[in-house]
Parts: structure tokens; C-alpha cells; sequence
């Protein structure tokens, strides 16, 4: 069947109401948060609340469109929830904006984190343009893998890498005063090496031939790309001090080992050498004995290298269960709340109620992302969309553990509505290869099941 008839079919018309009607739903949400906020600083309609609405509308029809074109029966929940959180960062972008403006700071970030989101819908079209075919991607997976370790090494380079002063060396500065953290789109990089790697060695990988006491496990040779991974991790925390993507690296591939293997053994191996690796870094670098330091007890020393989370603490207090309101909070008190800690002013704002929403977001992308995974049709295509969705739902658990003291601060950001740039074109990347795997599975199959399952009946 073409596509034009793919587009055609019942089903996937109902999918194509579906993903409107949500994309409406989105922009409803974000214009009455927007204008919440607005009201907050002048009891007045904000006046570019027409303008601003015309672009998000302009924007989610322009990427329903591509996504209906190019990728015809895809998950119709993915780019909906994807853009309201988006759209949700946008407008906690814009209040910080006006508490730092109320403090003459001169500081404006949701304009340009609007520039970002332009690009990143062009990106979320361009992939879906571009890769008609994901699993072509399976053909180039060592240069996918060696593209993404350079990318992860670039930092390092003396001209290019920098830390502005904040510890971490993952930034690296372009033309005209930005800068972009290739980490963000290697992890990309790596989710796919580690898709068709593991797609291709899964019968290996999976033999318990060899004994443990009274365990059976696989070889010890299989061991050997968990070692590796560990030592890829050990390398971006020892040479470039980022303990969030150090996390995130080795997590990825030992919960995609998992996923393709099913064998337990990988995980309790990955755990023991993860505990070994925290342990030494812990006892060797003082950044790393810092963060575990201020995660034990932040008030020790409250005004110091404990004050973010202390304020990050404060916040969700002075939220409670229903929020002090749009505008109303004080998220300025939190240093780099536009990044970090943009959960913990969504905490002071919107409360237990909206934090709990926007977990809820997330939750139901994930979920959406995991079906995809198991409906996809083979298995570099199941562990692509199921690998993606992990190193997304990670990220989302690592910075939110960390805001709330349940974890040790990692200095990652919220994916989709922390400000950066980096982070959300790589999601919006990596949105448009979960909306490609999902049109594999088209519903065409199903009706073709059905359709043989009635020829055998009669």
C-alpha cells in the first residue's frame, strides 16, 4: 500500500483527528498559562498574547502536517505531549523573565528559548524528512558510534570547550556568542549504536553458558561491552566532571542490555561496577564529594554550596498542594531556576497538583514510547524506540531526584522545559525518531492480521 492510501484508510484518519484535537488541547493550556502569568504582573490581557498564540498554532500545525505527511499512522499522542511540555517551559521561561526583570537584571531568556523551540519544530520536520526509513540507520551504526564519542570528546578540545566557570566542561562555544552541548545529541547517537549492536549480538549476549556458583550466565566475553560503556562513562566524569551524563551513558546501555537480553546477571554487573565507579570518583574528586555532601545535609551549610537545594527545598514547601499561583512565587531566590531547578519553581507555583500533572506528562510519553517499542516490527526497531524513551525517562528522574533531595544533584536539565537550547533540539530529534518507529508499525498490519484471521474462519 503507498502512503497516499495509507493516508487515506480509516484509521488513520481517526489518529490524525486524534493529534489535532491534542494540539489544540496544548495550545489552550499554554495560551491560559501564559496569560496567567501575564495577569500576575498587570491586571491586563497580556497584548502579545495574539501574536504569541498565532505562532504556537502556526508551529503545531506545521509539524501535524510533516508528521500526518511523511510518518502516516504514528503514535498521535507523542508530538502533542512533547509540544504542551514545551510549551509549559516556555511559560515558566517567561515568568523567571519577569521576576529577574523585577530585580533589573536585564536577563530575557523566553525569547530566545522561542527561537529554539522554531528551530527545534524545523528540526522534529527536517528528521522525519530526511530519515524516511529509520532502520537505515542500523547500516551505520559504527559511524553513528565513533560521531557520537567524538562528539562527546569535543568539550575537551582547548579551543573550542569551555565550562563558564561552572565546573562541567560539556559546552562548546560557535560562531556568534552560543554555545551547544554535544552530549545532548550524542546520547542520541549512542541509543542508536547501542540499538543496532545489541540487535545484531542478542542471541550471544543472551546464552547463559557458563556457570556462577549456582547461576548460569552468559560468557565472561559478554561482559566486555559493559566494561567498555563503563569506561566511556568514567571517562566523561573523570575528564569532564559531568556526573548527569557519566549517569545517563552508562544507564542507557545497561538497561538496553537488559531490555534485549532479559538477563538479570547484566544488571547486577552494571550495578556493582556503577557502585565501584561512585565510589572512587567519590573518593578522588572533590566536586563528586561536594554534591553527595549537600545531598546528605544541605543545610549544613545553607548559604554556601547547599543554598540551591535549600532554596529548591523552600520552594516546594511554600508551594504545598495547590501552588501559590501563576506569578506569585519568588523563583528568582534560586540560582539558575531557568535551568536546574525549573521544577522547583513549577513546585512553589502550581504545587503538589501541578508538579504531579507534569510528571503525569511525562509518564504518559513514556508509556507511549514503550508501546511503541513493543509494537515495532523487529528488533533494531523495539530496542531503538525502547532506548530512546529510557534515556528520556532517566533524564526526567535524574533532575527531578535531584531537585527534590532524593538523589544527588547531577546538573542535567528537565528535557523540553528547562531553558537550553542543546537539549531541546536533541529532544525534538529524538521525538521525530520515536514518531518515525511508531508509522513502522502501521495499522495496516492489522488490519492484514484481521484480514487473515476471517479468511481462515470461512
Amino acid at each position: 500500500m503507498s502512503l497516499d492510501q495509507l493516508r487515506g484508510t480509516p484509521e488513520v484518519r481517526r489518529r490524525a483527528n486524534t493529534e489535532v484535537g491534542l494540539l489544540v488541547l496544548a495550545i489552550i493550556i499554554t495560551l491560559s498559562a501564559y496569560t496567567l502569568v501575564g495577569l500576575a504582573q498587570e491586571p491586563v490581557i497580556p497584548a502579545g498574547l495574539l501574536a504569541y498564540g498565532g505562532a504556537l498554532a502556526a508551529l503545531a500545525a506545521a509539524a501535524h502536517l510533516v508528521s500526518r505527511r511523511l510518518a502516516p499512522g504514528a503514535d498521535p499522542l507523542l508530538l502533542p505531549i512533547a509540544f504542551l511540555l514545551n510549551g509549559i517551559g516556555l511559560v515558566m521561561i517567561r515568568r523567571v523573565d519577569f521576576a529577574e526583570a523585577s530585580r533589573d537584571s536585564g536577563l530575557e531568556l523566553a525569547p530566545l528559548q522561542t527561537i529554539w523551540t522554531i528551530v527545534g519544530v524545523a528540526l522534529f520536520a527536517g528528521t522525519l524528512l530526511l530519515l524516511r526509513d529509520h532502520t537505515v540507520l542500523d547500516r551505520y551504526r559504527y559511524i553513528i558510534g565513533l560521531a557520537a564519542v567524538v562528539a562527546l570528546m569535543t568539550p575537551l578540545l582547548p579551543v573550542l570547550g569551555t565550562d563558564f566557570g561552572r565546573g562541567s566542561r560539556i559546552w562548546v562555544r560557535i560562531p556568534g556568542g552560543f554555545s551547544l552541548q554535544p552530549g545532548e545529541f550524542a546520547k542520541i547517537g549512542l541509543v542508536i549504536f547501542f540499538a543496532a549492536y545489541l540487535a545484531e549480538k542478542r542471541a550471544l549476549l543472551s546464552a547463559a553458558t557458563s556457570r556462577l556458583g549456582p547461576l548460569h550466565v552468559p560468557p565472561a566475553r559478554a561482559f566486555g561491552p559493559v566494561a567498555l560503556a563503563w569506561f566511556v562513562s568514567l571517562g566523561v566524569l573523570v575528564f569532564e566532571r559531568d556526573l548527569g551524563l557519566s549517569l545517563l551513558i552508562f544507564g542507557i546501555f545497561v538497561a538496553m542490555l537488559y531490555m534485549a537480553t532479559g538477563r538479570l546477571a547484566y544488571v547486577v554487573f552494571g550495578g556493582a561496577l556503577f557502585g565501584a565507579g561512585a565510589l572512587a570518583s567519590w573518593s578522588v574528586f572533590s566536586h563528586v564529594q561536594t554534591r553527595v555532601s549537600i545531598w546528605l545535609d544541605p543545610f549544613a551549610d545553607a548559604q554556601g554550596s547547599g543554598f540551591q537545594l535549600v532554596q529548591s527545598l523552600f520552594a516546594f514547601g511554600t508551594g504545598g498542594v495547590a501552588g501559590v499561583g501563576w506569578g506569585q512565587g519568588n523563583p528568582e531566590l534560586i540560582p539558575d531556576v531557568e535551568t536546574d531547578f525549573i521544577f522547583s519553581a513549577i513546585g512553589e507555583e502550581l504545587g503538589l497538583l501541578g508538579t504531579t500533572a507534569v510528571l503525569l506528562l511525562y509518564f504518559l510519553l513514556a508509556g507511549r514510547g514503550f508501546v511503541t517499542a513493543l509494537r515495532a516490527p523487529d528488533d533494531f526497531s523495539k530496542l531503538l524506540a525502547a532506548g530512546l524513551t529510557f534515556v528520556f525517562s532517566l533524564q526526567v528522574f535524574v533532575i527531578v531526584g535531584g531537585v527534590s533531595r532524593l538523589i544527588p544533584l547531577t546538573g542535567i536539565t528537565l528535557p523540553l522545559v528547562s531553558y537550553g537550547g542543546s537539549s531541546l533540539l536533541a529532544n525534538y530529534v529524538l521525538i521525530a525518531l520515536l514518531v518515525r518507529v511508531s508509522a513502522a508499525r502501521a495499522p495496516v498490519a492489522r488490519r492484514s492480521a484481521r484480514a487473515d484471521l476471517a479468511r481462515i474462519d470461512g
